[in-house]
């Protein structure tokens, strides 16, 4: 089932986040996470990385997998995702840098990337808990409007809008976004054991809406997650704005049971 959490803001998101995972890397020291990129997660890495120094919790063993990479760019380019995950994942949290893998954008040997990436995952043991964002027009990953919800890390074409809403990484410019990726399919993320998706501001409300209360649908990929066995989706209260059942899912969260976490 998915559980909805409406939040005053991004830091508390990071909050619950960072104290669900730091809890896992607890019980389990090679935990392995799943890694998204773009500005939602954000807080949530913050909020990880300041629990593990606080906390003294050993990390050397976690494991990573991230969600997509541009195909073409060079992993030194500074918005590749290679490199940002190194930025804001893997130097604040001080993981093992080897054991943190990202798809490979190679177009020499991007055919059998994808196949290469699932099978490295499965034999990691599957991932424990996923990480995403969401894009405007309910893209989880790099899984465009239209994807199958069965499919398996592969090559996909971005829209514009993806493009478009990237563009802001690329010093404005539409022209530098590559126009293909490697991503994890909604088949593959779908097998973590726990799924949580962090939104924020009025521009991913519509995205909220479809994918908690809307139908299950290509048109909105990340709507599979209502299939999951265990999905969490933690929003600001623009991105809740349009839920119906906004006020449920706030007393459902206030009146939760003390010793049942996310």
């Amino acid at each position: 089932m998915t559980e909805l959490i409406i939040v005053d803001n991004e830091a508390k998101a990071g909050e619950i986040y960072a104290r669900c995972v730091a809890d896992l890397i607890a019980r389990k020291p090679d935990a392995v996470l799943g890694l998204a990129t773009g500005s939602s997660p954000l807080a949530a890495y913050q909020a990880l990385a300041a629990i593990v120094k606080a906390e003294h919790i050993d990390v050397s063993r976690v494991r990573g997998f991230a969600l997509d990479e541009y195909a073409g760019l060079d992993p030194a380019h500074p918005e590749s995702y290679r490199s940002t995950i190194t930025r804001t994942v893997v130097e604040p949290l001080g993981l093992t840098p080897e054991l943190v893998h990202v798809p490979n954008g190679n177009l020499d040997t991007i055919m059998d990337a994808g196949r290469e990436y699932d099978a490295a995952i499965e034999a990691a043991g599957g991932v424990d808990v996923q990480i995403l964002g969401i894009g405007t027009d309910g893209h989880i990953g790099f899984n465009e409007p239209g994807s199958s919800l069965a499919s398996g890390t592969r090559i996909k074409t971005l829209t514009r809008q993806t493009r478009e809403d990237n563009a802001r990484f690329f010093d404005g410019d539409i022209n530098q976004v590559p126009t293909h990726c490697i991503t994890q399919g909604i088949g593959t993320i779908m097998k973590a054991r726990h799924l949580i998706l962090l939104a924020f501001g009025e521009h991913k409300a519509e995205a909220i809406a479809q994918t908690v209360e809307g139908g299950i649908s290509a048109l909105w990929p990340a709507s599979a997650l209502q299939l999951h066995p265990h999905a969490t989706v933690i929003v600001d209260a623009a991105a809740a704005s349009r839920l119906r059942d906004a006020d449920y899912y706030r007393w459902a969260y206030d009146n939760k049971p003390a010793w049942q976490s996310i």
